[in-house]
């Protein structure tokens, strides 16, 4: 993704979520099944988000079976480190010190937070 970092809307994402569920491709049909209860769409609506999708080039859509599917283009870690980097740094200045401490100042995280925190970083430096 670089810093060419290709947003999803909330929608966009809950659409992804069910493909990177999934390990095979999957169809719209199944795709709206799968978002019944979050989402009241009709399968016009999904098949828009889909064209988007795959013109941002998130995913990819095999005709030759008879009928569309979709797989992603981009993985789910691919997607979100772009998107974590991308967040850092609009928000806080690139700085993680940053983002802790304004989730610590407001109470967002809690002490035993800082200690798996400060576990999870122990480990890294182990390896």
């Amino acid at each position: 993704m670089g810093n060419n970092v290709r947003k999803l809307g909330e929608a966009e994402l809950e659409i992804m979520q069910v493909i990177w569920d999934s390990e095979n491709p999957v169809t719209s049909n199944y795709i709206l099944r799968e978002l019944q209860g979050r989402r009241q769409w009709q399968l016009s609506t999904l098949m828009t988000s889909l064209t988007r999708l795959a013109a941002k080039g998130f995913v990819n859509c095999d005709r030759s079976t008879g009928s569309n599917l979709y797989t992603s283009a981009i993985s789910e870690n691919e997607y979100k480190t772009g998107a974590s980097k991308h967040f850092l740094e609009k928000l806080y200045n690139n700085s993680i010190q940053n983002m802790i401490a304004a989730l610590y100042s407001d109470r967002a995280i809690k002490n035993s937070d800082i200690q798996e925190l400060r576990d999870f970083l122990d480990k890294l430096e182990d390896e």
